[in-house]
């Protein structure tokens, strides 16, 4: 049975695209057959973070004008085997599809893949509507800042009105050496303010941007990163395999006691 799970967060900017793309190569790098679905009409960066933008011949809103199907529509991903884009108009706004539409590609998609993830627009309007209409699950990301946290609370609560059956968190770009100089909102402390069962937690590092340019998921990587494990144990969990989550502030821990001894500090 189909999985369709969207990424929201209210906020914009926390990394949702960057999630989206990397979480689903992970899950199909763990053998499922996945498409991901570009919401952000408009303002489409999902196919540019696969490096797919070359091979976007149709888009969604071109198989629901009739102007071809669906099947022609969605973009293989050459280099993950089972990972599809079905991508998003960059020249329509938020309002060319509608919740009803959205329901019904959706509906047809699901007999052929193991998992639907749903990239959603920043804000709270038609856009979230859309992504949100057929979605039976949903991952909300947010960064450690009060703004980001605030709006991943109005969505929560939007979500629960609208009866989603699952909600999960994934706390996003986590500095812990400024959570230890408490620069930073700890995970502890979005999890009092949001209340939501967490389920990965991703290290802030220059090497998502990196390969955010390069249009390679960092998760392809052959150098392994926090932030690639980070996402690739997000996968796992989602796959109901268990898997532990990484120790930050240890490790920060230690780093600090490190250049304390260095600098003959007391550790005291």
């Amino acid at each position: 049975m189909c999985r369709v799970i969207v990424i929201t967060s209210g906020k914009g900017g926390v990394g949702k695209t960057t999630i989206t793309a990397n979480l689903g190569t992970a899950v199909a790098q763990l053998g499922k057959k996945v498409c991901l679905i570009d919401a952000d009409f408009g303002l489409r960066n999902l196919d540019l973070l696969l490096g797919l933008e070359q091979r976007v011949v149709y888009t969604i809103i071109d198989a629901l004008a009739g102007e071809c199907s669906l099947e022609k529509a969605i973009v293989r991903d050459k280099r993950t085997k089972g990972l599809h884009l079905l991508p998003a108009a960059q020249n329509r706004t938020k309002e060319a599809i509608t919740p009803r539409q959205m329901k019904e590609v959706i509906q047809q998609l699901s007999s052929h893949f193991d998992f639907i993830f749903v990239d959603c627009p920043a804000g709270i309007e038609m856009g979230f509507r859309n992504a949100i209409s057929a979605a039976t699950e949903a991952l909300i990301v947010t960064t450690p800042e009060v703004a980001a946290v605030r709006d991943a609370d109005r969505v929560v609560g939007l979500l629960e009105s609208e009866n989603m059956g699952s909600i999960h968190l994934i706390v996003n770009r986590l500095r812990p050496e400024m959570v230890q100089l408490d620069e930073m909102l700890s995970v502890e402390d979005i999890l009092d303010l949001l209340v939501v069962p967490l389920i990965g937690i991703i290290p802030d590092d220059k090497r998502i941007i990196t390969s955010s340019n390069k249009g390679e998921p960092l998760v392809l990587n052959a150098e392994p990163s926090l932030p690639g494990i980070a996402i690739t144990n997000i996968a796992k969990r989602l796959n109901g395999i268990d898997s532990e989550f990484l120790d930050l502030m240890a490790n920060q821990d230690s780093l600090i006691a490190r250049i304390r001894r260095f600098l003959g500090l007391s550790l005291n």
